[in-house]
């Protein structure tokens, strides 16, 4: 999991350190690209590296240093309407669909403002007493995990962006042989849970966004929860058995979906005559082959599953006999079962839960108010975490969402039923 850096928690006083480490790291995400690479945005709901870069260093600018840092002066004022991205407190912004035509400022000027912000960001640092330092560190960690979010946010959005070209280039080489002959498919296994009364939510000590919490009570019927992922092969034999081209294993939406977007299969697999198979040097070979951050691969039939909608991973759960579980299911089998596998690393787990507050939630004080509260509907709850993920950055609490449609992300599931 390239996306690893040290210091991901950011416990302990050395915020310095971790200021450093991530922000180097997001300068390592996009060292592979091209500065063609870095200004490309393949759809609306996908920003550009560059953006990404930009926006994570307008977030210390306008949210740190511009309350904290006395006489700290921007590199240039025009960049905040350029990189804001929805805090209508700190005013209008660019359109999102039009980041990609952002041509100017350049790649170079970018990382200009990275430096110019981060040096002033540490000689904060350097300067603060101890009230001071109290008063800022929340706002950094916040700003540190939200570049953390960026960072995977990099990663999809540029694999999007090369999954439109013909040619499918890889980010990164291989790490591996790019089929495991040997690789079987993991039985899959039922854990159980009698259900009662169960709590939820992020308490004590360490960093969680505030839609994590207030930890509170949940009653949960018996349920059973598989030990692992829905993989490939798995999910190939409900294509094979037409999954795709029948009605009732799909919600209405879903269905309408499969419609208008002629789905067929996941996002980036590509049948054996896939023409594009040919222009990336798998020309002949026979089976599904998987796009990703690696490039063109074999289908791997037990590697988990990865870029599926909403939609798609209920159809699968439906065809399977199961169904998702709910985010409360999931957070409390993944803490209390023994044998629950790939919790995190792999894919983010759709979930059968709408993003909804929990009960007594508040938001964050300030302009972080805007973080999260405002987009409590229409999404549905993600949990786990993924191989973009940083480590460190997910736990068990983390919840991530999406709307039902998206599929550009690293999102599979895992499948629950009654008992």
């Amino acid at each position: 999991m390239t996306s690893h850096h040290p210091n991901a928690a950011f416990e302990g006083p050395d915020l310095l350190q971790a200021f450093r480490s991530v922000r180097a790291h997001s300068r390592a995400l996009a060292g592979p690209l091209s500065a063609e690479d870095q200004c490309i945005q393949s759809m609306p709901d996908a920003s550009p590296t560059k953006w990404h870069l930009a926006h994570t260093t307008w977030f210390f600018e306008a949210v740190l240093l511009d309350h904290h840092a006395p006489g700290y002066q921007a590199l240039d004022r025009r960049f905040h309407y350029l990189f804001n991205s929805y805090y209508e407190a700190l005013g209008p912004r660019h359109p999102r669909p039009h980041r990609g035509l952002l041509t100017r400022p350049s790649l170079e000027e970018v990382m200009a403002y990275r430096a110019h912000v981060d040096a002033a960001v540490e000689a904060l640092l350097a300067s603060a007493d101890e009230e001071t330092l109290a008063r800022i560190e929340p706002v950094l960690t916040l700003g540190l995990n939200h570049e953390q979010q960026h960072q995977e946010l990099l990663l999809t959005d540029i694999l999007h962006a090369f999954s439109c070209n013909p040619l499918l280039p890889a980010y990164r080489a291989p790490s591996a042989p790019s089929l495991r002959l040997a690789a079987g498919m993991p039985a899959l296994n039922w854990l159980s849970h009698a259900g009662g009364l169960a709590a939820i939510g992020h308490e004590g000590a360490g960093f969680a966004f505030d839609n994590e919490g207030p930890r509170h009570a949940v009653l949960l019927q018996p349920f059973a929860m598989a030990d692992r992922l829905v993989t490939c092969g798995e999910y190939a034999q409900f294509i094979a058995e037409g999954g795709y081209a029948q009605a009732r294993w799909w919600l209405s939406d879903g269905w309408a979906a499969v419609q208008s977007q002629g789905w067929q299969h996941p996002a980036y697999w590509l049948p054996p005559d896939d023409p594009r198979l040919a222009l990336s040097g798998h020309h002949g070979t026979a089976g599904w082959h998987v796009f990703g951050l690696e490039g063109v691969r074999p289908m791997d039939p037990a590697a988990p599953v990865a870029q599926l909608s909403f939609y798609e991973a209920a159809a699968y759960s439906e065809w399977a006999g199961a169904r998702l579980p709910t985010e409360a299911e999931w957070e409390v089998a993944a803490t209390t079962l023994p044998g629950f596998t790939q919790a995190e690393g792999a894919v983010w787990q759709w979930t059968r839960s709408s993003y909804d507050p929990y009960p007594g939630f508040k938001p964050l004080p300030g302009v972080a108010a805007e973080y999260n509260g405002k987009f409590m509907v229409g999404q549905l709850v993600l949990r786990g975490g993924s191989v973009a993920t940083p480590a460190g950055h997910a736990r068990p609490t983390y919840r991530n969402f999406f709307p039902p449609a998206a599929r550009w992300q690293f999102s599979g599931l895992r499948l629950a039923k009654d008992l």
